[in-house]
């Protein structure tokens, strides 16, 4: 049997007074669909896991959200206006019928009973990272920094290029440089402290 968690309750209460008969038949239906559902709060949202993480929803200022973990494999062609394959759920009829949403359960209940993993989605590659004329002039004059710099990876790169090139004043941008080499030239990376 699932679990109730009356940090739900409390979120429900919290929430708006349009959203809260929204969440209450969304909790309702995943309950009546799902019986073994457990509801948690993930992200400070209420969430429903059976056999691994299975939907969740949230309230903001104006609309609700209703989302499924395996979204690209549970709802065809969902909406894109707002978190949650559902779209902007403002009142109770922009809700899909009981019907739908059970399904849909089932279909995501079945999915995690078979382990199949949530699609990861595919970013495309970042163009290679371009650096600015007074690193690159820095660089040739210090034959250990450069060769750490060529060595590095490409994000590791991108962090010391990105760094000096938000500096907002010369002098800051300056000092950047100077600290970059130094760094560089010890075979460290630009985030180094934290490693």
């Amino acid at each position: 049997m699932g679990t109730r968690d009356p940090r739900v309750d409390a979120y429900i209460e919290r929430s708006a007074d349009f959203a809260k008969p929204i969440l209450e038949r969304l909790r309702e239906t995943v309950h009546s669909a799902v019986p073994q559902a457990e509801e948690t709060l993930k992200w400070g949202a209420p969430y429903f896991d059976y056999k691994g993480p299975l939907c969740g929803m949230a309230a903001f200022k104006r609309h609700c959200a209703f989302v499924f973990w395996k979204d690209k494999l549970v709802v065809e062609n969902p909406s894109d206006e707002a978190m949650g394959q559902l779209g902007r759920i403002e009142n109770l009829d922009d809700l899909p019928s009981k019907k739908t949403l059970t399904a849909w359960l089932k279909k995501a209940v079945r999915l995690n009973e078979e382990g199949v993993k949530a699609p990861r989605s595919v970013r495309p590659p970042k163009p290679p990272v371009r650096v600015p004329a007074d690193l690159k002039s820095a660089l040739a004059r210090n034959v250990k920094a450069r060769a750490a710099f060529e060595g590095f990876s490409p994000s590791h790169r991108r962090e010391y290029v990105e760094w000096i090139e938000d500096a907002k004043r010369a002098e800051t941008r300056r000092k950047r440089l100077a600290t970059a080499i130094e760094w560089m030239a010890e075979g460290k990376p630009r985030n180094w402290k934290y490693q």
